[in-house]
């Protein structure tokens, strides 16, 4: 736990490095069972902060089942119940009536919406592709199609132009997206400590965002494993979840049985 310990104070630093970026902490438990040589199942809980680790960001519960198909290709498919604090403001754009009409100025606040925890629903399925390259050092590619679909329900949100709270209705909404992963991980016979990094893509017909981590997965014992990571999220395209560029410092716990 020392080594855990040590790995976690160097990280910290990053998560603040950026006093423009918000900071999160992310905290994840994984049961494990292998059904055969190459069926796996899991299930995974998570929950995650922002605002600089001051409100809770998701919830988030995940079923999902893993194929190997060959030494090098592995198939999975997954379900995760998203449980999220839904907050924000929106801003009038010189589109917008009130602008034209002279009753507010193109980049004033428009609607606020407060916080309420928003269920999603999300699925997905992997192709990942791995192999031993330059002595111990693994090399993968995973290609993955994630849908996520928000049903429709209604929040309440303030009007700055008219001054007043009121209930809006949002539409129920899917969205598709195609995340592609390379990743490198030292992967030494015999060795308890696998540190890895990797670079992450979410495509949705434009770059939406870039995820940049770096960690280390301990192997305590055949059936209990605990891992940490630092992760930064580069957002270029999202405004569907109006996140902001984001440091993430991460420990997980996976049991296997």
């Amino acid at each position: 736990m020392r080594r855990l310990a040590s790995l976690l104070l160097v990280l910290l630093p990053l998560g603040a490095a950026a006093q423009s970026d918000d900071f999160g902490l992310d905290f994840s438990l994984e049961a494990q069972k292998k059904i055969n040589k190459q069926w796996n199942v899991s299930l995974e809980g998570e929950y995650r902060t922002r605002d600089n680790t001051k409100t809770s960001d998701r919830w988030a519960v995940g079923l999902s089942a893993d194929y190997k198909a060959t030494k090098w290709l592995k198939a999975s498919a997954g379900y995760t119940l998203l449980y999220d604090n839904y907050k924000k403001t929106t801003y009038f754009s010189e589109n917008d009536e009130a602008v034209i009409d002279g009753d507010a100025d193109k980049g004033d606040p428009k609607f606020n919406y407060p916080t309420s925890w928003i269920a999603r629903h999300r699925f997905n399925v992997s192709l990942t592709f791995d192999k031993k390259l330059f002595g111990d050092f693994r090399f993968s590619l995973r290609e993955r199609w994630q849908y996520t679909y928000r049903p429709a329900q209604t929040v309440e949100r303030y009007s700055y132009l008219r001054d007043k709270d009121e209930d809006k209705v949002v539409d129920g909404k899917g969205k598709n997206v195609l995340r592609s992963r390379l990743q490198v991980e030292y992967d030494k016979k015999g060795l308890d400590l696998t540190p890895y990094a990797n670079v992450e893509f979410f495509n949705a017909w434009s770059l939406q965002k870039v995820r940049y981590t770096a960690g280390l997965d301990w192997k305590l014992s055949k059936q209990h494993a605990v891992g940490a990571f630092y992760r930064y999220q580069n957002v270029r395209d999202d405004d569907d979840d109006n996140e902001p560029n984001t440091h993430l410092i991460g420990v997980g716990y996976k049991f296997k049985f």
